[in-house]
């Protein structure tokens, strides 16, 4: 998997779903159980969704660029 989430994003989406899933936690509700993606895909800074789109946030360096 080629990196596709730069770092400003995957602080705004893990951010964002420890947000969700705090709500979740605090409304007693599994709608909170949403947060874990944007959690998961800022963690591992691959969006299968920007990949479908073309959109690369991520700088490209030697260790990351295709071949």
């Amino acid at each position: 998997m080629k990196c596709n989430v730069g770092k400003t994003e995957q602080v705004l989406r893990i951010s964002s779903g420890a947000i969700i899933v705090l709500a979740g936690l605090y409304y007693r509700n599994w709608w909170g159980l949403i947060g874990l993606a944007p959690i998961i895909t800022g963690a591992a800074r691959y969006c299968p969704a920007n990949a479908v789109l073309g959109i690369q946030n991520c700088k490209v360096t030697s260790s990351n660029q295709a071949p």
